[in-house]
């Protein structure tokens, strides 16, 4: 029995070609790995809510005139802010009120936080009150906070 000898040549090209699809399948293959796996489950995809959906509201109390201060949140964003229970004589007696809220609440929109908010010097502790309101109704929006209520 004679066994017969092969020769095989190969050309350069084809092995550079053989090269290239076979690094494009890996990392083809990673690519779909990365896009398809899932990111966090369990107790870790709590952790990317920031807030718990709802309504929060936070107490103004200014020469006995009280007023609301509303939030609306849902899982990672803030909605809308508004004051209930501001009657005429309340936004008589502070009419940077409204326009005060209105500025900031613009600003949160644009952010959706608390830090960083400016505001005029003229109405500069109109502005503190409204945003530290917001502040204590976001505390009360918060995932682990929420949970405890």
């Amino acid at each position: 029995m004679s066994a017969k000898t092969r020769i095989v040549v190969l050309h350069m090209r084809e092995v550079i070609y053989t090269a290239i699809f076979a690094a494009l399948a890996v990392l083809l293959i990673l690519l779909l790995i990365f896009m398809f796996r899932s990111g966090k489950k369990g107790a870790d995809a709590q952790e990317t809510m920031k807030y718990a959906s709802g309504v929060y509201t936070s107490s103004i109390v200014l020469n006995n005139q009280a007023m609301d201060l509303k939030v609306v949140v849902d899982d990672n964003r803030i909605n809308a802010i508004s004051l209930d229970n501001l009657d005429e004589t309340a936004a008589a007696m502070y009419p940077l009120m409204q326009p005060a809220l209105d500025n900031i609440s613009q600003q949160i929109y644009e952010k959706q936080s608390v830090e960083g908010i400016t505001y005029e010097e003229a109405n500069q502790y109109t502005s503190q009150v409204l945003l530290n309101a917001v502040k204590d109704a976001l505390a009360k929006a918060e995932v682990g906070a929420a949970s405890q209520n």
